[in-house]
């Protein structure tokens, strides 16, 4: 695997590949790696003749300072795992080499970036995403990126941009990979301690909860988001938010939706955590 740092040392590679009529995969990742990582590394490696993986902890898409330095920078270990998987090429930026002197355009998305998350994390949160990701994109030129179900409004974010501009990637969603006890995989779940690491559990349980009132037949979406909010209670956990949203627009669900993505968000203890459960109804009637 090799290692690489510059813009010019990846398109070398991948224009490499191309002539080799090989097809590219991109993993675009802050590093920290986890059971997570892996399977999307694994669904790039299955799909693609050639895998790029990026690690590149992005100053442009935390809104707070406290968590950029708290996020974990661990390359010598990411780049142990990504290379006993097969990976080709590790692409490892400093943010001088993604940001130089001057840098001034940004990418954003509309009102798709400004719910949820965008507004829990303000507007500049998925506009630093969608700068970075434009970014690799045109850097690798891959036929297909793999990002995480886990960050459902990410994936939507980010493939309304690749159809905007018209860039021509595809973009693949990998399920959530969990823990045994059902907590999604994430790199912010190891700055809980034993007593937050049983509690952040809650957002599952939200989730949990929300299905099995559908699942039983309960439509009225405000009544499936209070028996959601009310299991994370149980776990002494505060939703930041829990809603019913169409998975497609991120827009508040009606009461005979049949296609529904539930999501959530929680502090728990110093971590920021997200889920979310994505669920295809059959009409009540027919149940």
């Amino acid at each position: 695997m090799r290692t690489l740092r510059a813009v010019d040392e990846v398109r070398e590679h991948v224009a490499a590949a191309g002539a080799a009529g090989r097809s590219v995969g991109l993993v675009p990742t802050m590093g920290a790696f986890h059971d997570g990582h892996v399977a999307l590394m694994h669904a790039a490696l299955e799909r693609c003749d050639e895998v790029v993986v990026s690690l590149f902890v992005n100053p442009a898409q935390f809104g707070e300072a406290a968590d950029l330095d708290a996020y974990p920078r661990t390359e010598a270990a990411d780049a142990a795992v990504a290379e006993a998987l097969g990976v080709g090429a590790l692409f490892v930026p400093s943010v001088a080499e993604m940001y130089p002197d001057g840098f001034a355009t940004t990418v954003t998305v509309g009102a798709l970036g400004e719910v949820l998350e965008g507004a829990q994390r303000g507007p500049g949160h998925f506009a630093g995403v969608c700068t970075v990701v434009c970014k690799l994109f045109a850097i690798v030129a891959p036929d297909v990126a793999f990002f995480g179900q886990k960050d459902a409004q990410q994936v939507l974010v980010v493939r309304r941009m690749a159809r905007d501009l018209n860039l021509p990637v595809e973009i693949a969603a990998v399920p959530t990979v969990r823990e045994a006890d059902g907590l999604a995989m994430s790199s912010r779940n190891g700055r809980l301690g034993p007593a937050d690491r049983e509690r952040a559990t809650a957002l599952r349980a939200g989730l949990e909860a929300a299905r099995a009132a559908l699942y039983a037949g309960e439509r009225d979406p405000r009544a499936v988001e209070a028996a959601g909010v009310a299991a994370m209670a149980g776990a002494g956990v505060t939703p930041e938010y829990f809603a019913l949203v169409d998975p497609d627009t991120l827009e508040p669900v009606h009461p005979g939706a049949q296609r529904v993505l539930v999501v959530v968000a929680a502090r728990v203890g110093p971590a920021r955590l997200i889920d979310n459960l994505p669920l295809d109804l059959e009409p009540v009637a027919t149940r």
